[in-house]
């Protein structure tokens, strides 16, 4: 298994491979080529930004059955796919923005896909050479508007609704993992990767059929039961595996002021 991230160091970003307490800067983005400098740096002494920077980002739902059973759904046959803003990515450690309060707005634990090598109408044998590696993610979302609006793209992408991270891991396999979620140290999602509906290599085939997929790109895989409202002040543990857990805080967004008239 090989870890990788996005990094800080002063005021400069960069993508490093994680070796121990090591970071081994990179040329470019890990998803298109794996090339080190001969840099290398602490950890310790750097901040963990985003580790992704896709083109689409694509969520999937409906992908576990207690979930269907408790959002009172009934299976489609196929994925449900959507997409999700690509500026509501969120590093580990950073805070989610509730956009409005007044909401249900609920934590969802998800497998994340990060894809490697362009796709277009690949075969399900085939689908895992497309992919680079995986991440845990969150799909945070108001359910007040998924409700009203019968649409997943806005209630989904506010600022701050798809926290991701901390790291990327390759050549790790990702069949039966253990999936958790903790909000303010009680465990609320519990489950394990191969209660998937659709397998990663399904989902990524079945994205491809409709669009091209580009390395880089992000997929989120769908979340089991459990799902329940967060609120300013809540902090949230989310693990799969043993990769380290992405943490985050919730607070409430700033009120917008009006914006004049436009004329």
């Amino acid at each position: 298994m090989r870890t990788f991230g996005g990094f800080i160091s002063g005021e400069n970003f960069f993508y490093g491979e994680l070796r121990g307490d090591d970071v081994h800067v990179l040329a470019r983005p890990y998803w298109i080529k794996i090339e080190p400098t001969q840099t290398v740096l602490k950890l310790a002494d750097l901040h963990v930004d985003l580790p992704v920077a896709p083109s689409k980002l694509i969520a999937v739902g409906l992908n576990y059955s207690d979930h269907i059973a408790e959002m009172k759904r009934t299976p489609l046959g196929t994925p449900l796919i959507w997409f999700k803003a690509p500026s509501s990515l969120l590093p580990d450690g950073g805070t989610i923005e509730i956009a409005f309060p007044e909401h249900r707005t609920d934590f969802e634990i998800e497998l994340a896909i990060i894809i490697g090598a362009a796709a277009k109408n690949v075969s399900v044998q085939d689908a895992l050479d497309h992919v680079f590696g995986y991440t845990v993610g969150l799909d945070i979302s108001d359910r007040d508007l998924q409700k009203s609006e019968k649409q997943f793209g806005r209630c989904k992408s506010f600022d701050s609704y798809t926290p991701v991270g901390p790291f990327v891991y390759s050549g790790v396999d990702v069949g039966d993992l253990p999936i958790e979620l903790r909000q303010n140290g009680e465990l609320r999602q519990q489950a394990r990767t191969s209660q998937m509906i659709y397998s990663v290599a399904e989902i990524v085939s079945f994205v491809s059929q409709s669009m091209t997929l580009a390395a880089g790109d992000f997929i989120l895989t769908g979340t089991p039961s459990g799902v329940g409202p967060i609120r300013a002040g809540d902090r949230l543990e989310a693990k799969i595996g043993n990769w380290r857990p992405l943490q985050n805080s919730v607070t409430n967004a700033r009120e917008i002021s009006s914006s004049p008239k436009i004329r």
